[in-house]
């Protein structure tokens, strides 16, 4: 196919692929689509999922099928084993959590059939080798501050038992290691010692988000840190917390 364009026409898929990530026969599709404007065949692959995803709905309703409970149309932590063993990845692997984000899924080790097959069909992929090919662009994702910001927020929906508005603190210590990982925060081990000895409960929302506000904004030697500045109680104890015990120099 590509053989019959011209150079100028060659430089522009590989430059679309580049960019976007998206196959050979998508950037041809968006590129003819826009008369070969670049800018325009952007507009197209962003703005329309169908070109996004050239996916086969029967290999996806076989892949639901391998994974889903014998009895109800869900995904449940059986399939979801079996689906990262198949990936060969960790279920602990924070890819899962990029993944479910993408599959919008509403609830920690669950999937129902719209999310698991409306999130590999907004992804492009349709079976278990281009999913596994996929891992590490959704890996890369984590390093983008916006698509971070998204998943962090997404993980507190995500991590919560059905019912609840707060976050178990077990279950938030276990996310913020999971996800300050890739953020390479000094202080995330000290945060969750200082939960667990002075706060040992649930986890709002508001903590959640604020958390993430600080460590984005504050450097790890509390420099720039504004104790008159709007900040929940629960991190201007951490602060105090981090100043008796000498993690941080003494704050003049």
């Amino acid at each position: 196919m590509m053989s019959k364009l011209g150079r100028g026409q060659k430089d522009k898929v590989q430059q679309f692929m580049a960019i976007t990530g998206a196959s050979e026969k998508v950037a041809l599709q968006a590129l003819k689509g826009s008369e070969w404007h670049l800018e325009g065949a952007f507009d197209i692959f962003y703005s329309q999922p169908q070109i996004r995803a050239f996916t086969d709905t029967r290999h996806l309703e076989e892949l639901f099928k391998r994974y889903k409970d014998p009895d109800v149309d869900m995904v449940f932590v059986e399939g979801i084993s079996l689906l990262c063993n198949d990936l060969q990845v960790d279920p602990q692997d924070i890819v899962m959590l990029v993944l479910s984000w993408h599959m919008k899924a509403a609830t920690m080790c669950e999937f129902s059939r719209q999310e698991f097959i409306g999130g590999l069909q907004s992804l492009g992929v349709d079976s278990i080798p281009k999913l596994r090919e996929k891992l590490p662009s959704l890996r890369n994702e984590l390093r983008d501050e916006h698509k971070f910001h998204e998943i962090y927020n997404f993980a507190f929906s995500w991590a919560r038992e059905k019912g609840q508005k707060s976050l178990a603190l077990d279950t938030a210590l276990g996310m913020w290691r999971l996800l300050f990982s890739e953020k390479h925060w000094p202080l995330v081990e000290h945060w969750c010692q200082f939960l667990q000895v002075r706060h040992n409960k649930a986890i709002s929302r508001d903590t959640w988000s604020q958390l993430l506000e600080f460590v984005k904004n504050i450097d790890p030697q509390l420099s720039n840190y504004d104790e008159e500045g709007a900040w929940p109680y629960l991190i201007d104890e951490f602060v105090e917390y981090l100043t008796e015990n000498g993690i941080v120099p003494t704050r003049k």
